[in-house]
């Protein structure tokens, strides 16, 4: 008995969900809907041309071993919200690494925010994560990936683990921007650093590509003056860097910053302060 249990295989997650988007009398309305696994996709209600998605991952949460993809692809003139149901927690693995990819496509004159919310990483949690997207030359997406080393408020630390975050982001078929983030081993260590986070937990980017990203800039700008980030804009593109004591303290800067970069509109429904 004690041998067969030890040559168990502990069981993991995983799931796949694609979503894809079509215009339809004036709004977006679903052309493909798959959802496998641990990965689900609701759509709720939406009173304009848009579409809201909501990603969950019905696990519960992320370890090491866990797989979860996610397929996006918007249609001409279609608009797309994604976001997720709450923060994923990416707790310690025994072994192995969880790995999340997200693939979006972006068609003519089509728009994708992809706005999940806080990723919380717990101490000796282990995640690999991918986001590759493809616009159409004349197409608009805005991606927003925060991260919480450990939650604060329970006094939560991380002190060694492994995140990977890699970021390709090509119009059309050429690489206009490009992220690999990696911090591992002695992490609270590295996040002590004053050119790395400055003794803060909290932190996130936001990436706008599209037409009005000089526009947005002297917008955004204001709203994290003072504060340990900054924002800059070249060849339509649009980068905000941030980071915080907590997650609180960085969901009071993201939302106005979101909000901005989203001609005014809110976030999501599921986000809330």
């Amino acid at each position: 008995m004690t041998i067969a249990a030890a040559s168990t295989r502990p069981q993991r997650a995983e799931g796949r969900g694609h979503l894809a988007a079509r215009l339809l009398d004036g709004r977006t309305r679903i052309r493909e809907l798959y959802q496998e696994g641990a990965a689900k996709i609701r759509l709720p209600d939406t009173f304009d041309v848009s579409m809201e998605a909501v990603i969950i991952n019905t696990a519960g949460g992320l370890t090491g071993g866990d797989r979860m993809d996610w397929s996006v692809v918007a249609g001409a003139g279609t608009k797309i919200d994604v976001t997720t149901q709450a923060c994923e927690k990416i707790y310690k693995a025994s072994t192995g690494t969880a790995e999340v990819t997200t693939r979006i496509k972006v068609g003519p004159r089509a728009r994708v925010d992809w706005l999940p919310q806080e990723t919380i990483l717990f101490d000796r949690a282990s995640l690999f994560r991918r986001l590759d997207v493809d616009l159409d030359e004349n197409a608009e997406f805005l991606a927003v990936e925060a991260v919480l080393l450990g939650r604060k408020a329970m006094g939560e630390a991380v002190e060694t683990g492994l995140f990977r975050d890699r970021w390709r982001i090509r119009r059309p078929g050429r690489l206009i921007h490009a992220e690999e983030l990696k911090l591992s081993e002695g992490i609270s260590a590295l996040a002590a650093r004053q050119a790395v986070l400055g003794g803060q937990v909290a932190f996130a980017t936001l990436l706008y590509t599209g037409p009005l990203a000089e526009a947005y800039l002297g917008k955004v700008r204001p709203l994290v003056e003072g504060l340990m980030g900054g924002a800059s804009a070249w060849n339509d593109k649009l980068v905000v860097r941030l980071a915080a004591a907590d997650g609180f303290s960085l969901r009071k800067i993201l939302i106005p910053v979101i909000s901005t970069l989203r001609n005014g509109a809110p976030v999501p429904k599921v986000w809330n302060l």
